[in-house]
């Protein structure tokens, strides 16, 4: 079954673009292909100048780890690791100690006071609070984020694309969102509607 048809996408250095469309539309699927989730049975993904679908898989899994962020609308927190373990992890994959920099971002994030919490005893915006914390650990270069506000009411999802388009403007990290609400998507550069597996229309966001 073809899901995806004929895109044709570049995306600039520190551009926020966000991928809107109805359920089933493909851009769940578009955002896994672009992240070496997914691959694809046509098609090359670029990133940095290397073919991603062409590395081993080791260094498909080195390239997602270093320059890579994934932000997943259920959080996926490991249970029994606290908010500041969750979020050194994906330095710890690499044998890095950026427990230094998990809790900077942890109190960026307004979790100073949550730390040592475990998922259980977080709200869903803490926890999503978390999870991009997680997905910067590493100062990846890209961040792809899956209807991150998906399980938000509207104020805690407001606060939470909020900081997470603060953060890409901050550190110049380029940002891919999929999401259903267009009003959030105006905030990005650009907002790319999804149709049955393709590019349909292209949009200039507020920031753009």
């Amino acid at each position: 079954m073809e899901v995806l048809r004929g895109i044709d996408l570049e995306i600039m250095q520190g551009e926020r673009i966000f991928l809107c469309g109805a359920s089933g539309a493909g851009k769940t699927t578009l955002l896994y292909t672009l992240a070496g989730l997914e691959r694809p049975q046509r098609g090359r993904v670029q990133i940095g100048g290397e073919d991603l679908y062409e590395l081993s898989r080791r260094d498909q899994s080195l390239l997602r780890n270093s320059k890579m962020g994934y932000i997943f609308q259920n959080y996926y927190l490991l249970p029994e690791l606290t908010a500041l373990e969750n979020v050194m992890l994906p330095g710890m994959i690499r044998a890095r100690n950026v427990r230094k920099r998990a809790i900077e971002l942890l109190v960026e994030v307004g979790l100073e006071e949550r730390i040592q919490h475990l998922p259980a005893e977080l709200s869903g915006g803490e926890q999503q609070r978390v999870a991009i914390a997680r997905a910067l650990v590493n100062d990846p270069a890209i961040v792809f984020a899956d209807e991150p506000t998906g399980n938000l009411d509207s104020r805690n999802g407001g606060e939470v694309m909020e900081l997470l388009l603060d953060f890409a403007e901050n550190l110049k990290t380029t940002l891919v969102v999929v999401t259903h609400d267009r009003s959030l998507a105006r905030l990005g550069d650009r907002t790319l509607e999804i149709l049955d597996g393709q590019m349909v229309m292209e949009e200039m966001g507020s920031k753009g």
